[in-house]
């Protein structure tokens, strides 16, 4: 399956495709769980670090990627089911405040990301060719499935070379 490419998602999600270049996102997708897991994990004596005061803990980002991903996964199966409904945006912020993640262990909430990541990857290998082109709109910008699986594969990068760059 080719990489989605610029119209296929607005600019400021080109951030996260381009994080994930691998034309076979599903198995990047799958490779990526141990990286994942290793990562998050080096942080299970210190969940609650900040690399800086009102920064997200470690916690609140992997509970954060959690919610991205079910967001995500949930756009690329309306988009593939060819609803033309459009969807509306979440503010990462609001979505912090209202959640509890701080009183949550550090590896519930990994394993919550994983579950929320095994069924999205089940959901997508399920598509058919067609589903993967099909396009919707969220927060008022068009994306396609393609560009939702790379985008998923993607976030979890940007925020785990957070986590390596600032908080290690």
């Amino acid at each position: 399956m080719a990489r989605p490419q610029p119209g296929e998602y607005p600019p400021f999600y080109a951030r996260y495709v381009d994080l994930a270049p691998e034309d076979d996102v599903l198995a990047a997708i799958q490779a990526q769980a141990a990286v994942t897991e290793q990562q998050i994990l080096q942080f299970a004596d210190r969940p609650d670090h900040r690399y800086t005061p009102g920064k997200w803990s470690v916690r609140q980002i992997t509970g954060h990627m959690a919610d991205t991903e079910r967001v995500f996964g949930f756009r690329a199966l309306w988009f593939a089911r060819a609803d033309a409904s459009p969807l509306p945006g979440f503010e990462q912020d609001d979505w912090m405040a209202a959640s509890d993640f701080e009183t949550q262990p550090l590896a519930e909430l990994l394993a919550g990301f994983q579950a929320a990541r095994t069924n999205n990857l089940y959901m997508l290998r399920q598509l058919s060719p067609d589903a993967w082109e099909r396009r919707g709109l969220a927060n008022g910008h068009p994306f396609t499935v393609r560009a939702y699986a790379h985008g998923m594969l993607g976030h979890e990068r940007a925020h785990l070379n957070v986590l390596a760059e600032k908080y290690s």
